[in-house]
């Protein structure tokens, strides 16, 4: 079944690919596809940081787990597809990569938890005086 859906697509990248270098020359897509792998390869080395993001805002109850999970795998496969040379790899790549930003950034699915373990005045001390004195000596 993937191969399937693959053949096309791979045909779709090749129309489109050459139809880029016959626009642009191929100094000018050499060096886009060198780019883009480069922007991969560094988006991949970061996705440690990205992936740890997300569960502190998971923790703060910013976004819930399924999105995180759908956050996360959108930013591994985007950052996969940069890699990989070819307009419409890119292409989905990017739409992908822009879903992660939408997930973590826009698209708030849980509202923010109140946080009912903030102390209040540090300084005020709650007391109770019982006067012992006075009612022994019966002077209440």
């Amino acid at each position: 079944m993937v191969i399937i859906l693959l053949i096309p697509f791979l045909f779709a990248e090749l129309y489109l690919s050459l139809s880029v270098v016959e626009e642009l020359g191929a100094g000018w897509s050499v060096l886009w596809i060198v780019g883009t792998i480069f922007v991969g390869i560094k988006l991949l080395r970061n996705s440690q940081y990205t992936i740890e993001g997300g569960m502190m805002n998971v923790s703060k109850g910013k976004l819930d787990i399924q999105s995180f999970q759908n956050a996360s795998m959108a930013y591994l496969l985007g950052s996969i597809l940069v890699i990989i040379p070819g307009i419409l790899s890119d292409t989905f790549g990017v739409m992908a990569l822009l879903y992660t930003l939408y997930l973590q950034f826009i698209a708030k699915v849980t509202p923010e938890k109140p946080n009912f373990n903030q102390k209040g005045d540090d300084d005020v001390i709650d007391v109770e005086i019982i006067d012992e004195y006075h009612s022994h000596n019966g002077n209440s």
